[in-house]
């Protein structure tokens, strides 16, 4: 099968974050993913973005849809500890919740890779 690519690039801003759950949305639901998994992923790309925030002036988010597993990319997110305590934690917690939710996520120099699994692909 060949895999679609979505790019959807927002202003670094916390009001467009629902632009990008809203299209995280009918992507999970168009490849026929469950409601459960659908929640889980517009938490996560929700963390992800706010992760990104400040970090730059755009968040650069792709979608990947293959046949058995959704890929989500976001630029400039990173589990790097910040200097502010509080902020610190809100960061770590934030990543903790798209580790929990997700079935793979992968840090690189460019952010941060979701791989959420279709049921009769997962591992």
């Amino acid at each position: 099968m060949k895999k679609d690519i979505i790019k959807l690039t927002i202003a670094s801003k916390p009001d467009y974050i629902s632009v990008v759950r809203l299209t995280s949305s009918a992507i999970a639901n168009n490849m026929g993913l469950s409601i459960d998994d659908i929640e889980d992923i517009k938490v996560s790309i929700s963390e992800a973005c706010i992760n990104a925030l400040d970090k730059t002036d755009e968040i650069t988010i792709q979608f990947q849809i293959e046949e058995n597993r959704l890929i989500m990319k976001v630029d400039n997110v990173s589990p790097c500890k910040d200097d502010e305590i509080d902020l610190q934690k809100e960061i770590e917690l934030g990543i903790l919740i798209i580790e929990s939710l997700m079935d793979e996520v992968n840090f690189n120099e460019e952010g941060v890779e979701m791989i959420k699994y279709i049921e009769d692909g997962k591992k």
